[in-house]
């Protein structure tokens, strides 16, 4: 016997199961179900297409088993099995990145997101919610020996030989006090029919029945075994068969998800192609729709077998929160992953996918306000994803993202934005940087507000990458506020008596700033404030560089700012007649920080910036 020592991201999880998890306990069995399921769907797809298994004798089915006085409860399936590797790897291990940050998340609030076990896809580890300890009997298929993994959830697990006569496995838990209310023949096919009725294998449970004689006196009991699932492949069926609650049970047992889904869309498409899509949108972003390696959400089937579970190429990224199932008639079943990413049959099925769900999220937008509403406080940005990566769909996907405007509250539109413009305005406008609140105070917004302009306030980090490669909006140009230049479409004439008569202190302040600064100019958008900061047209904004430096590219240059100042304000106006250099530099070095501290900015040296606040405000 082999002993191992849980991974500590696994104790981790067992741990917070085991103690505070117990809202929801009952989905550790569909969670077993649908591993059990994904089994013979692997093993399914081998058959048909690597003759290596084809000699396997296979009749897929998921049996279920229960023994109230002995506290056990057994789920068995004849799918791929694993040998000892596969226990410790599928069994010991959580080998995905975010693992950390995902548990941590889920301590915050363990009750209340005890669904993320399912969404994370550590269902099995979901059973030690009702379970002190755990078998998993399991023979791979194509070998002869079979292994057995044992754990307490606690320190670690142990790995030995042990008999089984077929391929799968057999998952028996060893139920706790609570844990015993499971082993009922009612609770069991009340669990199944809710969460897995739609598996599309045979589950069988087995129980005994008591037999009474003609006065009713019991006289033993006989075992028995039905089957408790429909077992329909539901993306195969037609809509009109189909109610809302069989869509979302099998939403719950595909999305590994506890809540209901926003909405779906189930398209069965006849012709020169013929395929079935089933999509989901959950209600909340999948926890890991952010992480590099996060899990793709749609499965494809060839002609209702299984075939991956793990292929990017299905959906562009952007889309990578969609849950669902697509099943070609017209791919080989022995079509290969490397295949898939050329294949022009699912190039053209993907394409009519992304295009469907387009227009039931335009539906969405103009049908329903309050699952729209949801779904922009979602999926907003991976929508922009879309804006800056589907050359293809780009005009369709304008329609669809959402910004905030400095004119009116929540969310607005391209659409809405444009049907708002003055009669003679050229250009739409938008500001990029750090939170609403602060880009609703910039400066750089006080000539558009005093014109009546409407600005889109873009306070989502990737916009400042995104909006600038889309250029346009129908026949607009986008034009962001805080670079330079922008203040010259405002319709203001250059005065240049005031631009002569200010020259010696832009000079002034140019000098004392050094480096610090690309260029100092005299402003045409400042109304009230004395200073503001824009990047020039060809540059990264600050906060693009930010974010740059956050995601690694520490090599970039320091790229620095354009100064622009209100002549008019006492602070720059004061500075005419002041010979005294240490107080300009102090004046200067205050115009540029509180510049950058109003677009949200951090400035490099904030105790230099309070000794000559201080300094200026002492005289």
């Amino acid at each position: 016997m082999a002993q191992h020592q849980f991974q500590t991201e696994v104790s981790r999880l067992l741990h917070l199961i085991i103690h505070s998890l117990y809202s929801n306990r009952e989905i550790f069995l569909r969670e077993l179900v649908s591993n059990a399921s994904d089994a013979l769907d692997k093993l399914k797809y081998l058959t048909v297409a690597d003759d290596a298994y084809k000699n396997i004798s296979f009749d897929p089915r998921i049996d279920i088993s229960f023994n109230k006085e002995g506290k056990t409860l057994t789920i068995a399936d004849n799918g791929i099995g694993m040998n000892e590797a596969d226990l410790a790897d599928s069994l010991g291990t959580i080998a995905r990145s975010g693992t950390r940050s995902f548990l941590d998340k889920l301590a915050l609030d363990a009750k209340k997101d005890s669904n993320l076990i399912g969404q994370f896809g550590v269902g099995f580890y979901s059973a030690f919610m009702a379970a002190e300890s755990i078998e998993v009997i399991s023979r791979k298929a194509g070998e002869n020996a079979a292994w057995k993994w044992t754990s307490d959830g606690k320190d670690g697990y142990d790995i030995e030989s042990a008999q089984r006569d077929t391929q799968g496995s057999t998952v028996i838990l060893h139920l706790t006090e609570e844990g015993t209310e499971y082993a009922n023949r009612w609770s069991i096919e009340d669990i199944i029919k809710r969460y897995s009725n739609h598996v599309a294998f045979p589950i069988y449970l087995t129980y005994d029945e008591k037999e009474y004689d003609d006065k009713g006196k019991e006289k033993g009991s006989v075992t028995k075994t039905d089957r408790i699932n429909s077992g329909t492949a539901i993306w195969r069926r037609a809509k009109s068969e189909l109610k809302d609650e069989d869509y979302n049970e099998f939403y719950k047992q595909l999305g590994h998800d506890t809540e209901e889904p926003l909405f779906y869309v189930h398209t069965k498409a006849e012709g020169t192609l013929e395929y079935a899509t089933l999509f989901y949108v959950p209600k909340k972003a999948p926890f890991d729709m952010y992480n590099a390696d996060y899990k793709p959400g749609v499965k494809l089937y060839v002609k209702r077998v299984f075939i991956t579970d793990d292929d990017k190429e299905l959906m562009p990224t952007w889309l990578r929160f969609v849950r669902g199932i697509i099943d070609s008639e017209d791919l080989p079943l022995n079509v290969s992953r490397e295949i898939l990413q050329q294949n022009k049959v699912l190039l053209n099925i993907r394409n009519g996918s992304v295009k469907k769900l387009l227009g039931e999220f335009k539906d969405l937008a103009d049908n329903n306000k309050e699952k729209w509403e949801t779904f922009v406080s979602q999926y907003n940005r991976p929508l922009k994803e879309g804006l800056y990566q589907d050359f293809g769909n780009r005009e369709a996907i304008q329609e669809l993202v959402r910004f905030k405007s400095s004119t009116v509250e929540g969310w607005t539109s391209f659409a809405d934005y444009a049907s708002r413009m003055k009669s003679d305005q050229k250009h739409l406008y938008y500001i990029t940087g750090g939170d609403e609140k602060t880009l609703k105070a910039s400066p750089l917004l006080e000539a558009y507000t005093a014109k009546g302009i409407e600005v889109l306030i873009m306070d989502d980090e990737i916009d400042d990458i995104v909006i600038p490669s889309v250029g346009r909006y129908k026949e607009w140009e986008l034009k962001a506020v805080n670079r330079a230049g922008a203040d010259e479409e405002l319709g203001e004439k250059a005065d240049k008596a005031a631009e002569k008569e200010i020259k010696p202190v832009i000079e002034k302040i140019k000098k004392a700033l050094g480096d610090r600064v690309k260029d100092v100019k005299l402003s045409r958008r400042l109304h009230d404030s004395p200073s503001c900061i824009v990047a020039d047209e060809n540059d990264p904004t600050m906060q693009m560089q930010q974010m740059l430096k956050a995601m690694g590219q520490m090599e970039m240059p320091d790229i620095k700012p354009i100064l622009e100042v209100n002549g008019d304000h006492p602070i720059v106006a004061g500075l005419r007649d002041l010979e005294d250099e240490e107080r300009i530099a102090d004046v200067a070095g205050v115009l540029l920080d509180q510049a950058l501290l109003v677009e949200g900015i951090k400035v490099k040296d904030p105790a230099d910036f309070v000794k000559r606040l201080n300094r200026l405000l002492s005289r």
